[in-house]
């Protein structure tokens, strides 16, 4: 019998609004934009995939318009022809003729499993080893930057049983001001909810000692990347004296980061992105990486759709443990879907179907609608 062979790749521009702004420390988005990727095979299967990064190219090297560009111009290349079925041989292709990337092979990595769980039958949480859970807590992030409508956003998820996690994205204002935000938040939900913060670099590591040292001593739980990642004594001492954990999240671009931060002893938990590793199968290998460590784990997000999400859950529902559970509330975030079904979130959690591949078929309607031309 023949193999399946890879016939066609295409990457598409998407822009969907958002129910509200959503301020970063680097940026506010306004809109979401993902790149939809497209692997069709010659056994008539169509594998469908999400890169997707957030502000253009102020978080990272990778934009939706050079993640397109990229696909088109020379990862299909390298892929047309390749036997579908064998995403590892296809994968280290691409690894060995392309450096970085990791967004853009994210999207094809997830492409080609979806493609290949729809081949066999299979959710694509089996091709990676199979589950050990069906569903994944899933975090929110209040995000408007106004400590009273913070707090109302947050008894509403509680009453409603949608989040009972809570993270807020600090350092763009001056640091007392962000502290007393995220102080009264905290008083304000008490030990109904964790709320951890996100500074996304933005503070120098003077600041961050002591304003680490105030966050863990009024009971927020978890401080996401508080200072550059190019500073690596500095998270060593921060992780050494902070008494709330300490995540990385930048510092991670690659599987070797991984390694390296974990060989320092630089974060005591790291944040788990597919689109900063290079793709599902890849992100478990940062996993893997952290258990043997002995660091915890926490499934990331860089604020995909629907697609993006459930290839970034597939992975998840197959780890051990996620001690702090995840954040991949991305759909959520979108008032519009290109997809037939959305994700379903019920009592605090994502609930990750278990039909072949991703468990997604795209609105061919919606998709034409919201695509950039």
């Amino acid at each position: 019998m023949n193999q399946p062979v890879i016939e066609r790749v295409s990457a598409t521009i998407v822009d969907l609004p958002t129910i509200r702004p959503h301020q970063l420390a680097m940026h506010t988005m306004r809109k979401q934009t993902l790149v939809i990727i497209r692997i069709r095979c010659s056994d008539g299967i169509e594998g469908i995939g999400e890169s997707t990064t957030i502000g253009g190219l102020a978080y990272g090297n990778e934009s939706p318009e050079s993640i397109k560009c990229n696909i088109d111009a020379h990862f299909s290349a390298l892929l047309l022809g390749q036997d579908a079925g064998n995403i590892n041989a296809a994968m280290l292709r691409l690894d060995k003729h392309i450096t970085g990337n990791t967004f853009a092979k994210s999207g094809i990595e997830s492409a080609l499993l979806d493609a290949q769980g729809k081949r066999l039958g299979l959710p694509v949480s089996e091709l990676l080893g199979g589950r050990v859970r069906d569903s994944l807590e899933v975090a929110w992030t209040l995000a408007s930057g106004d400590t009273a409508r913070d707090i109302a956003e947050a008894e509403q998820m509680l009453d409603q049983r949608r989040h009972r996690l809570f993270k807020l994205k600090i350092g763009a204002n001056p640091v007392a001001q962000d502290l007393a935000h995220v102080v009264a938040i905290k008083k304000a939900l008490g030990e109904r909810a964790s709320v951890r913060v996100d500074v996304n670099q933005y503070w120098p590591e003077s600041v961050a000692l002591h304003a680490c040292q105030v966050l863990g001593e009024n009971g927020v739980d978890l401080i996401e990347q508080p200072i550059s990642r190019i500073n690596r004594s500095g998270q060593i001492r921060l992780n050494q004296r902070s008494p709330a954990a300490i995540m990385a999240d930048e510092s991670i671009e690659s599987v070797e980061d991984a390694f390296s931060l974990a060989a320092d002893g630089a974060a005591s938990v790291f944040a788990l992105k597919i689109a900063k590793n290079g793709g599902p199968r890849a992100v478990l290998r940062t996993a893997q990486i952290a258990q043997a460590a002995g660091i915890s784990l926490y499934g990331g997000t860089m604020l995909e759709g629907a697609i993006g999400t459930l290839a970034s859950a597939h992975a998840f529902v197959t780890l051990k443990e996620l001690t702090w559970h995840t954040e991949l509330f991305g759909p959520l975030l979108l008032t519009e879907e290109i997809v037939t079904e959305a994700p379903q979130y019920r009592d605090f959690a994502l609930h990750v179907p278990r039909s072949p591949g991703l468990g997604l078929t795209l609105d061919e309607d919606r998709l034409a609608f919201f695509s950039r031309h």
